[in-house]
């Protein structure tokens, strides 16, 4: 007789030994693997998996989380599609090329999982998240993970508590008459005094080897682990779109690293803050277009007490006299790297006692991919070159010179500001 269980997302618990940044589980020796399915052939939005949302890919958001939570011995993205490998792979993610029988419109979820199980079968128990969840946190994958491998579950599901009083329609010739599901429409409850219903939310499913191969993502020794409202988004078709954004901008997973002791900004003259166009006047003068928001959002950087300092290199010189301009109307430095851009940095940020994780950083070119590597928090500008959009934390929706910098700057605020005053949900 299957058993289920109820546990709350309560916030973040340990039951692993963290070694070289791999997870040790003291009493479970199974392979436990994460899978995201990602399809390249959706038809709702398509390339849904690797859309931008709120500057990173919807399934960079899953993928940081099941990285983070140093609980899987392995995580993996099955696809089809050369560029969502290409995504996969970026965020720290082995990938399986699934094959074609399993790549159609009317394949399901579980012959994908049987497939990569019969492909890996050194994996004993499979948790298959999806991709279009992107509040997920990693306390939530640990904690179920600790339902598996500590209390002997054979499955475990995600769910939410809705409170939605529901009604079956019953069909007779052309009239249709509404029947009540779940109440009693004389005795209609509070919602203070009814505990709702759980309802499967779609962000992950842990299941055994054994159980996958029989058709079955519930099933044995079964339980459900309840995610609060707040974290069960799911983006299924365009008009979702702009509200998973917006909550994922409140209630998302981030990363792990400490936000809050960003401490100085570089941002390159040419091609962030400026679109790269150079105007000549009649009389041969070059001229530079820089966008009021973003020395706006230097100053909204600077009320904040970090640091901001605006860099020009020997391959894309800025002028002196603009130079000379722009820091009175920014009101912070213009440094000139006149040699190695690698280099040069590594010598101010020993001047300023600063370490990489303090900096944020937004480049736009390929001598920039070293330092968005690097730097606590990275961004560039939407028209910048692939190459270097691979290597950025961030993706900005603007362009150069049309408040790139400033939406990164906004973006700063908003994780410094979730690092400072962090919710239960985000203190892992």
């Amino acid at each position: 007789m299957a058993t289920s269980r109820k546990r709350k997302d309560t916030g973040p618990s340990s039951n692993c030994i963290s070694r070289a940044n791999k997870c040790v589980r003291l009493e479970d020796k199974r392979h436990i693997a994460a899978v995201i399915l990602a399809r390249g052939g959706s038809k709702g939005i398509p390339l849904k998996n690797i859309k931008l949302l709120a500057g990173v890919p919807l399934i960079g958001w899953v993928l940081r989380a099941a990285v983070d939570s140093k609980v899987f011995d392995s995580v993996w993205v099955s696809t089809d599609h050369d560029e969502i490998e290409r995504v996969a792979k970026n965020w720290g993610a082995k990938v399986h090329r699934r094959s074609p029988e399993v790549s159609q419109d009317c394949s399901t979820s579980l012959e994908t999982l049987q497939e990569f199980s019969r492909c890996h079968p050194e994996v004993d128990v499979i948790c298959n998240i999806q991709a279009t969840s992107p509040c997920l946190h990693p306390h939530h994958l640990k904690e179920a993970v600790e339902m598996m491998t500590k209390q002997g579950y054979e499955s475990v599901f995600s769910v939410v508590r809705r409170h939605h009083f529901r009604w079956e329609e019953l069909k007779n010739g052309e009239i249709r008459s509404p029947e009540p599901l779940n109440l009693e429409p004389a005795r209609r409850p509070r919602r203070q005094d009814w505990d709702g219903e759980l309802c499967e939310n779609g962000s992950f499913y842990f299941a055994t080897k054994d159980l996958v191969s029989q058709g079955l993502l519930q099933g044995g020794k079964i339980a459900y682990f309840e995610m609060a409202p707040e974290h069960s988004v799911d983006i299924d078709v365009d008009i979702d779109w702009p509200v998973a954004e917006q909550r994922v901008l409140r209630f998302g997973y981030f990363g792990k690293d400490k936000l809050a002791t960003l401490r100085l900004l570089l941002c390159n003259v040419s091609g962030c803050l400026t679109d790269g166009q150079v105007y000549l006047s009649s009389t041969g003068e070059e001229m530079l277009s820089i966008n009021n928001r973003d020395l706006t959002g230097i100053r909204m950087l600077q009320k904040e007490g970090m640091e901001v300092i605006l860099i020009s290199s020997s391959d894309d010189p800025v002028p002196d006299v603009f130079a000379q301009t722009l820091s009175k109307k920014a009101g912070c430095k213009v440094r000139h790297l006149k040699e190695d851009k690698q280099g040069e940095l590594k010598r101010l940020l020993k001047e300023h006692k600063l370490k990489w994780k303090e900096v944020a950083y937004i480049g736009n070119d390929v001598p920039d991919v070293h330092c968005l590597n690097r730097a606590g928090l990275s961004a560039v500008p939407s028209d910048a070159p692939m190459v270097v959009l691979n290597a950025a934390k961030y993706t900005c929706q603007r362009a150069a010179g049309h408040g790139a910098l400033r939406e990164f700057i906004e973006h700063i605020l908003r994780m410094k500001n979730t690092a400072k005053f962090p919710e239960e949900d985000n203190n892992f």
